[in-house]
Parts: structure tokens; sequence; C-alpha cells
């Protein structure tokens, strides 16, 4: 029971880590837009045309992926799901081997 105490704290405190890490970058996207936009606008720095529009949605594409992985791929596949895949596996595998050991000592029996 302790340990599944401990698991389960484990996964709450990994998955806390990894909203914290979303919220500071989605607070670093904010601010860094922001700096981008001051930048060209008042501070003149261009390197062309709505240069940091670009940016800005390379960044809000990386920030999307980011939220996708914490969200949803995480959510889901977590280690319960691992767990459950490796089970699933390791019977089909049991399965299969104990179909060829029958098959094996059928052949034998026929041969005899």
């Amino acid at each position: 029971m302790e340990k599944e105490l401990h698991e389960q704290y484990e996964y709450a405190r990994r998955r806390i880590r990894q909203k914290k890490t979303l919220y500071f970058h989605f607070v670093l996207f904010l601010l860094g837009s922001l700096f981008l936009f001051v930048a060209d606008r008042f501070l003149n720095i261009s390197y062309g045309q709505n240069w940091y529009i670009w940016i800005i949605t390379v960044w809000f594409f990386i920030f999307i992926l980011h939220f996708i992985k914490v969200y949803i791929t995480d959510r889901f596949m977590n280690k319960n799901w691992e767990r459950e895949q490796i089970d699933r596996l390791v019977a089909l595998q049991q399965k299969r081997i104990s179909q060829l050991d029958s098959s094996i000592s059928d052949n034998l029996e026929n041969k005899l």
C-alpha cells in the first residue's frame, strides 16, 4: 500500500512540475511577444516587414505543442497506460510461447 501511495505522490509531483513549466512558458511567451512588438514599433529595430509576427507565430506553435504534451499526451499515456500495454504484450508473448510449445509437443508425438 505504501508503494502505491508513493507512486501516486510522485505522479502528482511530476504533473505539477509539468504544469508549472507550461505556465512559465506561457508567461515567457506573453512577455517575449510584448518585447518583440515594442522592439519593432517603438525602438525601430527592424529586420523586415512584420518580422516579429513570424517569430511570435513560431513560438506560439511551439507553445501549443508543449500544451498538447502536458494536457493530452502525458495525461493519457502515463505510467498506468505503460503498465497496461506491457502486461498486454507480455500476455500475448506468453500465449504465443504456449502455442509454440504445444505445437512442438504435438509434432514430436506425431513423429513417435
